[in-house]
């Protein structure tokens, strides 16, 4: 007998498996990783926010697109922390359409913030003269705005997942639901369509220009379009395995590297955008590294300042405070 879609207060997530005392070193990994990512995102947001030279349009969509990377790790991290421990990995329904519904703004604020990120360094490298007029402080906040905006538009309960998905939930219903897949189809490869074209089109302008153009140009379209580029092929490829495995069967693919597949889709962006940024792009990698340089220099003249007031109450007290304590 059909159970009525109202009836269904909580969902169970199926494709959890038995780890035993394993549980607990998965738990300590997925925190270790969730940790890893709030403090490299907060870090590169906060180095661009308080420097001033950083208050530039490129970097004012990389720190939107952080901010992105923290809220969609958000929405799962913390979840799946606790159905790691679980013995029930059930989800009350609530919570399950809550995480829907970050997991999947979350890939359209991705997408379209790549997308933008995109057209600025199209207007860089072909209009370098009007690009400051092109790129006002109005038509960033504006692009920002939209790449955050545009996205924020049952029967059974097992989901065959670790995670809540839409189209997961859909396969659940009662009734036919041919339309609700065909909307979703159009509202998925409308956001995907439409920022890979503006993509691509910035990318075949700026590569004209830059095999018209001097060394130097190329050398810079490259500096900064790498980490960009790596970012839409990683995301894409993570992107379009997951609503492959949404939309049709993957159950000859062994069930472990599904789950780490469908993972890979929320947990690679935020570990690999602030990695490849903050490594590539030399004005972030040299105001962090003055900044390392800054704090080790602090800590060793307090070091310093504390042996020497030391010093003066005594020399053999400094010995063996330094024989037995490693300076901070």
């Amino acid at each position: 007998m059909m159970v009525n879609s109202s009836q269904v207060s909580f969902f169970f997530l199926t494709a959890y498996i038995d780890s035993g005392v394993l549980a607990y070193l998965y738990f300590t990994v997925v925190l270790f990783l969730y940790i890893l990512i709030i403090v490299s995102n907060v870090l590169l947001i906060a180095v661009i926010c308080v420097n001033r030279s950083l208050h530039e349009p490129m970097y004012m969509f990389l720190c939107s697109l952080f901010v992105n990377e923290l809220y969609g790790s958000s929405g799962l991290f913390p979840f799946l922390l606790v159905q790691i421990l679980s013995h029930l990995h059930s989800v009350a329904a609530p919570f399950c359409l809550l995480q829907v519904f970050i997991v999947h703004s979350y890939g359209a604020v991705e997408f379209l913030n790549l997308a933008v990120m995109s057209y600025d360094r199209y207007l860089a490298i072909c209009y370098p003269l009007q690009y400051n007029t092109r790129m006002t402080p109005t038509k960033i906040a504006s692009l920002i705005a939209v790449s955050w905006l545009y996205p924020f538009v049952l029967c059974r309960n097992q989901i065959n997942k670790v995670y809540c998905d839409m189209h997961s939930l859909v396969k659940l219903a009662c009734s036919d639901t041919a339309l609700t897949n065909i909307y979703g189809l159009t509202a998925t490869f409308t956001t995907i369509f439409i920022s890979l074209l503006l993509i691509l089109y910035s990318y075949i302008k700026m590569l004209a220009v830059c095999f018209s153009g001097s060394k130097q140009t190329r050398q810079k379209a490259v500096n900064t379009c790498t980490p960009h580029l790596a970012s839409i092929l990683n995301f894409t490829c993570a992107g379009s395995f997951e609503v492959s495995q949404s939309r049709f069967d993957m159950s000859f693919l062994p069930n472990v590297l599904r789950i780490f597949l469908s993972l890979y889709f929320l947990t690679a962006q935020p570990l690999f955008n602030p990695l490849m940024y903050g490594l590539k792009m030399s004005k972030i990698r040299n105001i962090c590294k003055n900044g390392c340089i800054n704090i080790l220099i602090t800590f060793i003249i307090s070091g310093s300042t504390m042996n020497i007031t030391n010093i003066t109450r005594g020399c053999v007290y400094v010995m063996t405070t330094n024989a037995v304590r490693q300076p901070p």
